[in-house]
């Protein structure tokens, strides 16, 4: 099955993006290649990017906080096993305080570090990292590959907390929904939203032998799903067949 995910908000837009640079990051850094290598550390600045939003690191403690006091609030209630209870609000626990005990934005530690700085301004130019541009990094690049794994991981390290912290919080709002399956009619679906409630996240799984794409949209009231096809002429078009799929709000 092929998962596709649709935030209803910003913020959940931006935990998506960036734990979409995280597996990236995780993927790449195992590996041997210069090649890799070099796409890992653009990786690293791509979350910085992300990560230079003033507010976020304080969206994601604000949230951290806001499921601790949900958590706790299921204390004494017979079908909740409270050591595992006790394992998950302390898991938030370390990611907010490993949060907290960063100074500044993602990433902040390594604006200090003035070859990297260099890299990072060259990494958005076309062909900008070429040998001739920067010989200090294609130098580096010839290093064994234990060393440049090593130089990555250090570097990695200081987002390790805004990761396990996006982990965890998107962990939860996914567990939060309950799959169903439905159909789209004619190649078309739309549902209303219950009032007083609020989701975050649609998750919908299809079946690749369809060979259809979801165009998704929605907002607090209700969400829309067009099934699309890719034609011969490169084009995607509206199916007009009845398609079954399984939805998943998460509030």
């Amino acid at each position: 099955m092929i998962l596709y995910e649709y935030p209803f908000n910003e913020r959940i837009r931006t935990y998506l993006r960036l734990e979409h640079l995280f597996r990236r990051l995780g993927e790449l850094v195992p590996r041997d290649h210069p090649l890799d290598h070099h796409y890992a550390l653009t990786t690293i600045f791509e979350v910085m990017d992300v990560g230079a939003r003033a507010d976020l690191k304080s969206d994601v403690m604000r949230d951290l906080e806001k499921q601790k006091v949900i958590l706790n609030g299921y204390r004494g209630n017979p079908s909740i096993a409270e050591e595992v209870l006790d394992d998950v609000i302390a898991q938030l626990d370390r990611c907010y305080t490993a949060l907290h005990e960063q100074p500044g934005k993602a990433g902040h530690a390594l604006t200090e570090n003035d070859w990297l700085m260099g890299l990072r301004s060259r990494v958005g130019i076309p062909g900008g990292t070429c040998g001739f541009d920067l010989p200090a990094y294609a130098a580096w690049q010839y290093k064994p590959a234990e060393v440049r794994r090593h130089a990555i991981e250090q570097w990695a390290s200081t987002l390790a907390p805004l990761a396990e912290s996006i982990h965890h919080l998107l962990k939860m709002l996914r567990d939060s929904g309950a799959p169903q399956k439905v159909i789209a009619p004619g190649g078309q679906f739309q549902q209303n939203l219950p009032q007083g409630r609020t989701y975050q996240l649609l998750r919908l799984r299809i079946d690749p032998d369809l060979d259809l794409v979801p165009e998704i949209s929605g907002n607090r009231l209700m969400v829309s799903v067009r099934m699309m096809r890719h034609e011969a002429d490169d084009r995607l078009h509206s199916c007009s067949e009845d398609a079954s799929f399984e939805l998943t709000l998460c509030a």
